[in-house]
């Protein structure tokens, strides 16, 4: 083979290459593989490369609390070509509490779409002798900082959750830190703890087993699966919304016709009958929203965990 030959070929591999990259999206998910928020990435990625006729590749970028997978997509080319699976917690509770992240979610990004909701219910363990949010409010008032409540660890959606009630009620809980949700809520069922947020896909099975007793939910408006239990709002304290949201995030400078046409595609997809059936499976609502309304509630979120920090006087670990 000759130098031009030889050369001709590498340019054809280069070719090639560059080819397989324009058509590939990386679909960032900031944690392991298993939990729900991979699951939904798994079932959206096949959609989506359906739609927009390139390969989607889930691309799993654990560590440092997301901000491993949120640094990588913000660094990446402004293409369309690599997507951040963010959520509440990586977005705006962990910018509100660690002061030097890799990332800024407001100059970093540029909103897509939500996906998807997770509500939060409020647990206690069937020895506290309450039945409804007034009734614990009262019982907690009475027991000042006697009654311990687990979480995923400091800063989590779970631990600021619980402060904000805490601040909105004037009740003094005690905090528990956990490595994941799991262990808190192992040892809220053995008795260890007397209360939690849990997210719904959690709650729900230890609920209807009779292992804890729901309170109430933290969300806007009743679960459609659990329509008897009222809202916390709805108990007296107006306001408390925790729900944890699953977005898509592109990086900054994202051409706007890439993100409306990546907007409209997942609107199709999250309508389908079938992705809202996994969701629910997955204790998830489908949840499509504009690109405006996204950039709307990040900043609301960013602005209500960083009240909820200050106030608590919250440090990172």
């Amino acid at each position: 083979m000759t130098l031009k030959q030889l050369l001709c070929v590498v340019f054809s591999l280069y070719a090639c290459l560059a080819t397989a990259q324009n058509n590939t999206i990386r679909l960032v998910v900031p944690f392991a593989t298993g939990g729900p928020t991979d699951i939904a990435a798994r079932v959206i990625a096949p959609l989506l490369s359906e739609a927009m006729g390139k390969t989607v590749i889930v691309d799993n970028r654990a560590g440092a609390t997301g901000a491993i997978g949120a640094e990588y997509v913000a660094r990446a080319p402004a293409d369309g070509n690599t997507i951040l699976f963010g959520t509440s917690s990586i977005m705006g509770a962990n910018p509100a509490l660690v002061q030097k992240l890799p990332y800024d979610p407001i100059r970093d990004f540029v909103a897509v779409s939500t996906i998807a909701t997770i509500e939060n219910i409020l647990v206690v363990h069937p020895s506290v002798p309450v039945n409804n949010v007034q009734e614990f409010i009262r019982y907690a008032k009475d027991n000042p900082g006697k009654l311990f409540y687990g979480s995923s660890g400091i800063g989590s959606t779970y631990h600021l959750g619980a402060e904000m009630f805490a601040n909105m009620t004037k009740t003094q809980l005690s905090h528990v830190p956990y490595k994941g949700q799991g262990p808190a809520a192992q040892d809220l069922l053995a008795g260890h703890l007397q209360l939690m947020f849990d997210a719904f896909n959690s709650a729900v099975p230890n609920m209807k087993a009779g292992r804890v007793k729901a309170l109430g939910i933290a969300s806007h408006k009743r679960h459609p699966e659990l329509p008897d239990l009222p809202t916390i709002g709805e108990q007296g304290v107006p306001g408390y919304v925790t729900t944890i949201w699953i977005a898509f995030f592109l990086p900054a400078k994202t051409p706007s016709a890439i993100v409306d046409k990546m907007n409209q595609d997942l609107r199709s997809i999250l309508q389908r009958s079938e992705v809202k059936e996994r969701f629910a499976k997955l204790g998830m609502q489908a949840s499509p929203s504009s690109s405006h309304d996204l950039d709307i509630l990040l900043k609301q979120e960013l602005a209500l965990w960083t009240k909820v920090v200050k106030e608590g006087n919250i440090k990172a670990e």
